[in-house]
């Protein structure tokens, strides 16, 4: 912060005050008395012109131009005059000739001003001279003209004398003014320099018994009382302060001892609760790893359930192919077979043969998917997986426990070609509790919902959007979803963990972000973002 002084201030106030005020005055002065002066030298020059006009009169009529030249010469005793031109006017062409003249001695002759006479009836100045036309009349007939040009050497020696008298008039006022000024600044000052040393000293010294002395100017005066009023204050202020400090320093020896021995207590009960805490992640570690199993126990459930369908379908399909082999073969043996009866069995062993191969191949599609779902949930390790065949295994593991295909879609937004390079069992085991959670609170008691999931690749972090249309988070646990035993199912089953478990894995084990957006009655949206690495070749290749 740039400081400005009192004493500089006031002075450059005052003239700059007083040197605008001065020279706007004599600005306006010198002005209107210079226009003045024009205006009286070009009174005396029409005053010049028409006296030669009159007397010019008889000299034109009779053609009397020595007369005329004689009557001129007179003007050499005006210096103002410098040429003097009397034109004739022709009484057949009314042309103007050249009559008689007059040029100041010194001075060259001017041309003669035919073309511009008329004009010049109004006087007209430039920059040294001025001139002015006057017509020779006689019975009301104008027989000739006069013209005369003066000098304004008056006028720039008026603009000289004038400007010179303002410039010492100006220095002469400024200099009483800086004068008053330095003696007003000096009863200004002085007393307010007295006042800032003893404010100084207060401050330096912090002798708050110190006192402003008395001012003869009200303000300053007021001022002192003001500032002495305050170090009364202060003073009574540290007294008071010194008396509490007295009496705080008694308490806090008495509280130091009441804190050693509360101290000795505090840490005793820290030891224990360190012990509790302890035993408590220890707990949560295993509720979580239980978690995880009963999720995989769940999952073998449902794929049991679901082999034994096409398995089942395969052994009624080889039993039955093996009743009518044996009929086949009792009917070869007693030769009794006929054409259409050989014709016919052997398009059933194609019925039935093709029934058994494409269930065992469904039970094997779905036994080779579990293994790798299986695998990808008890590994952390790396490898390269296309995302679009990932979610397939992952629906295919699920189809068990989700709600008719035809009421609850599941949408996949991904590119056929993405192949990243991740940890397949966290991705794993987020979208089976992503999704779980959706039909278990999302969708209950609902007849229809719908859930879309996402996949896009932005500055090197897979980002992945997950959205339902059900019930939303409730106000109460939105905050806490991610807390361990968080559950809007408690004494229902559900154990609360399934959203901490998704939450460690996002952000421990993948190093990612997840965020929740939610309203009540307007579903659920989860947005994650971890880093991975995108296998370029699998693009190229296809």
């Amino acid at each position: 912060m740039q400081f400005s002084s009192i004493k500089r201030s006031l002075l450059m106030i005052v003239l700059l005050v007083t040197s605008c005020a001065l020279l706007l005055a004599f600005s306006i002065n010198i002005l209107s008395q210079v226009e003045r002066y024009e205006q009286s030298i070009i009174q005396r020059a029409q005053a010049y012109a028409k006296i030669t006009s009159f007397n010019a009169v008889s000299s034109v009529v009779f053609d009397d131009t020595s007369t005329e030249e004689q009557r001129l010469k007179s003007l050499s005793n005006s210096p103002f005059i410098e040429h003097v031109h009397i034109y004739r006017v022709d009484d057949v062409t009314s042309d103007l000739s050249f009559f008689a003249s007059y040029n100041k001695q010194g001075l060259a002759p001017i041309p003669a001003k035919f073309a511009q006479i008329e004009q010049l009836t109004q006087a007209n100045i430039e920059d040294n001279y001025v001139e002015v036309a006057e017509p020779i009349t006689l019975d009301d007939n104008v027989i000739g003209y006069v013209y005369l040009r003066g000098s304004m050497d008056e006028v720039s020696s008026f603009w000289q004398n004038a400007l010179l008298v303002a410039m010492l008039v100006f220095v002469l006022t400024v200099t009483l003014s800086v004068l008053a000024t330095l003696q007003l600044r000096r009863s200004i000052t002085k007393p307010l320099d007295k006042m800032v040393g003893v404010i100084q000293q207060v401050a330096r010294d912090k002798d708050y018994s110190l006192r402003l002395p008395a001012s003869a100017l009200l303000e300053l005066n007021s001022m002192s009382q003001a500032f002495n009023t305050m170090l009364d204050r202060v003073q009574q202020h540290i007294a008071r302060q010194r008396k509490a400090e007295q009496e705080a320093s008694t308490l806090n020896t008495e509280l130091e001892q009441q804190v050693t021995q509360r101290t000795q207590a505090l840490k005793e009960a820290n030891r224990e609760l360190l012990k509790t805490l302890e035993q408590l992640h220890q707990y949560q570690s295993h509720l979580v790893e239980s978690e995880k199993m009963a999720s995989l126990g769940d999952m073998v459930a449902g794929i049991a359930h679901e082999v034994n369908t096409p398995i089942g379908l395969s052994v009624t399909a080889s039993t039955l192919l093996q009743d009518k082999l044996k009929v086949m073969q009792e009917k070869f043996d007693e030769r009794k077979i006929s054409t259409q009866e050989f014709e016919r069995f052997l398009n059933d062993c194609d019925d039935n043969l093709a029934i058994i191969y494409r269930n065992l191949n469904r039970a094997a599609e779905l036994i080779t998917s579990f293994k790798q779902v299986a695998v990808d949930q008890s590994t952390e390790v790396d490898r390269e997986i296309n995302l679009c065949q990932f979610m397939d295994d992952v629906l295919l593991s699920l189809r068990p426990r989700l709600k008719p295909a035809e009421n609850f879609p599941i949408e996949i937004e991904c590119a056929d070609d993405l192949v990243i390079e991740t940890k397949p069992g966290p991705l794993n085991q987020i979208m089976m509790n992503l999704i779980l959670n959706s039909m278990v609170h999302g969708f209950d008691g609902r007849q229809q919902g719908k859930i879309h999931v996402s996949f896009a690749i932005n500055n090197g972090e897979l980002e992945l959007v997950y959205q339902d249309d059900g019930r939303g988070v409730p106000v109460n646990i939105r905050r806490r979803i991610f807390d361990p035993f968080v559950t809007t199912k408690r004494g229902s089953g559900g154990s609360g963990l399934g959203m901490h478990l998704v939450y460690n894995l996002v952000t421990q084990v993948l190093g990612g972000h997840i965020h929740l957006f939610s309203e009540e009655e307007h579903g659920v949206e989860f947005i994650i973002r971890f880093p991975v690495t995108v296998v370029e070749h699998a693009s190229e290749a296809s």
